[in-house]
């Protein structure tokens, strides 16, 4: 009976303290895409992510029921980072659920604004609306829709303390007139909400001065930021099973830093925690557990790594490049090294059975783009009398004039298209997935580059098939199937045959390289052709946005150069990120994967017509 009544007390108290409208929820899954491109649209950030943000607690007052359901101590607010513009993961703040909707699209466009650095909350909060408005002038009749709701929610200055009342009036000065007012005064509690707005202090930001919203940042001076200015999710977990071996885990899953590590703080060496430091700049969530076990062994990645005697052959290791800081802004120069291997063991092999009916296809199609046979005239050698040549010249001979009796032949000449292709193709660890039942995507690719190789051969285009995959920036594995001096031949079958997954993904060095190799090419036009299946990463610091910027950075100097990059993928989540890298008409995604040994040589043939 106690419990029943206790529930139901529950019930009630909560009912009474809700402020929210679940029925005219809007959830963010529902508009990512759309958000992601009205924020770019809008001329934010492209290299950002559109992402949820985790509820931070608020600090102000709360009414008496919410104090005793003990409800409302946190919000979901937005704010925009240097990897993600963080949306709530859902608003149901209004009863009506366009209302929910427009504030989604209000708090894109609010973010695209902001180009980032420390300022007070409300007068940043004020000229990012203010330039807003003033920027997309179809964006005002929802601002004050928006407006004119959430002021009816927000608390009534007349029933509050006369230090908090002074803080209200002035913000809601603030979001009816922007840039009318500054600062705010102090007072025992900070302000209520302004869903509006973005963030006073995102996680990982302290914002310093009297009119910080957040009482215990405001210890004076200027505003500070962390060491780390990202946000992190932290969270307890129960300790994971440690005798159960390494035989139990897939390596394809080990691709960077996992959620969980066993740290012994007192055992690890500088490089580990250097390490260690990088690799926590990239997660995005903490899992922390307590188990008062102490750590038995280190786990080193290089687990997979083959031995010499199996490994491809080394033709060169000694090759620097450059990458990209884009915190800092500056070229690293001789930051990465690349190996350049190739199978030299690899047996000539004839053309795999399940695709000789689909090379004969493709060849016969290739085959109509080659350069018709021309006859060439007027030449001092050839297979053939030219009779126009020869006519003109007996008929000015007779005339008596004296005519050289050179240049009287013909010959028939293929003409030369003149492209160079090369095609890079990801050999990462994440290769070695299951696409279904019966083929891993390393096996899509080994037969993407067959038919590439046999449809190319059919135009006499000159091309090179390439791989890399990396072990952070030193090396940078480079895998050379065939080159462009080399024909295609059985001996490149065999090395087709013999790629396997590798490790990860530094793209952008791979890139640097492939593009000097392009640049020795005597061609006109050059392709780079790159066959992907995720996103730059690798074990240090290369992970999320650093790789992308790297990555987009070599794809620049590429197009500088004159080189024509185009990515194909068969990663799902390639819309997200391959416009910023490529732009909207540089790549293509794949969305079935077993169609991708057949589609490559077709995309081809469709931008070589270009």
């Amino acid at each position: 009976m106690e419990e029943k009544v206790g529930e139901l007390w529950h019930r009630l108290i909560t009912r009474l303290a809700q402020d929210r409208y679940p029925q005219a929820a809007v959830h963010l899954s529902d508009l990512n895409n759309t958000l992601g491109i009205v924020f770019r649209a809008f001329g934010g950030d492209g290299g950002l992510r559109v992402e949820a943000a985790e509820a931070t607690q608020h600090h102000a007052r709360r009414g008496i029921m919410q104090r005793i359901a003990g409800s409302s101590t946190k919000i979901e607010l937005a704010w925009r980072d240097e990897h993600a513009l963080r949306l709530p993961e859902v608003i149901d703040l209004f009863p009506q659920q366009s209302l929910n909707r427009d504030l989604y699209f209000w708090l894109a466009a609010l973010a695209s604004c902001d180009q980032g650095g420390i300022e007070p909350w409300l007068e940043k909060n004020q000229r990012l609306t203010q330039i807003t408005l003033e920027r997309y002038p179809g964006m005002i009749g929802r601002y004050r829709r928006l407006l004119e709701m959430h002021l009816l929610q927000r608390p009534d200055p007349e029933h509050m303390k006369p230090d908090e009342a002074n803080q209200e009036t002035t913000v809601r000065a603030a979001l009816i007139q922007p840039d009318s007012v500054s600062g705010l005064s102090p007072a025992s509690h900070a302000p209520w909400p302004v869903p509006l707005w973005l963030h006073p202090s995102p996680p990982g930001v302290i914002w310093g001065g009297s009119d910080s919203a957040e009482p215990e940042s405001a210890s004076g001076g200027d505003a500070k930021r962390l060491d780390d200015e990202r946000s992190r999710r932290g969270k307890r977990t129960e300790s994971q099973e440690s005798d159960r071996g390494l035989i139990t885990i897939r390596m394809e899953n080990i691709l960077t830093w996992g959620e969980f590590a066993s740290l012994d703080r007192g055992a690890e060496e500088n490089e580990d925690l250097d390490q260690a430091k990088d690799a926590a700049e990239q997660m995005e969530q903490f899992n922390v557990t307590r188990d008062g076990k102490s750590v038995a062994s280190k786990l080193r990645f290089d687990l997979d790594l083959p031995s010499d005697a199996c490994d491809d052959e080394v033709l060169n290791e000694g090759i620097l490049l450059p990458e990209w800081d884009w915190r800092r802004q500056v070229m690293q120069q001789e930051h990465c090294r690349i190996k350049i291997l190739q199978a030299t063991d690899a047996l000539p092999r004839e053309l795999p059975a399940h695709l000789k009916k689909t090379a004969k296809q493709l060849r016969a199609q290739f085959q109509q783009l080659m350069p018709a046979r021309v006859w060439v005239r007027g030449q001092a050698d050839g297979s053939e009398i030219d009779l126009d040549a020869f006519l003109r010249f007996s008929t000015e001979r007779n005339s008596g004039h004296l005519t050289n009796p050179d240049n009287l032949y013909r010959e028939l000449r293929t003409g030369a298209r003149d492209l160079t292709c090369l095609m890079l193709a990801d050999l990462s660890l994440s290769t070695d997935s299951w696409i279904d039942n019966y083929h891993r995507v390393i096996d899509v690719i080994r037969d993407s580059l067959y038919l590439f190789a046999e449809s190319l051969s059919a135009t006499g285009d000159r091309f090179g098939l390439y791989g890399f995959s990396s072990r952070k920036r030193n090396p940078v594995r480079f895998h050379q199937i065939k080159s462009f001096d080399e024909p295609y031949s059985a001996f490149s079958r065999g090395r087709i045959d013999a790629i396997k997954p590798g490790y990860y993904t530094r793209m952008g060095a791979a890139v640097r390289y492939a593009h000097q190799l392009l640049n020795g090419q005597p061609a006109q036009r050059r392709l780079l052709l790159l066959l992907s299946d995720g996103k730059p990463n690798d074990l240090d610091k290369y992970e999320g946005r650093y790789g992308v910027e790297d990555t987009r950075q070599a794809i620049r100097e590429a197009r500088k150069s004159g080189i024509q990059p185009f990515c194909v993928t068969i990663d799902e989540k390639g819309n997200d990120y391959l416009p910023y890298l490529f732009g909207s008409g540089g790549y293509v995604v794949i969305h079935k994967p077993q169609e991708l040994p057949r589609k490559l040589p077709l995309l081809y043939a469709r931008l070589t017509r270009e």
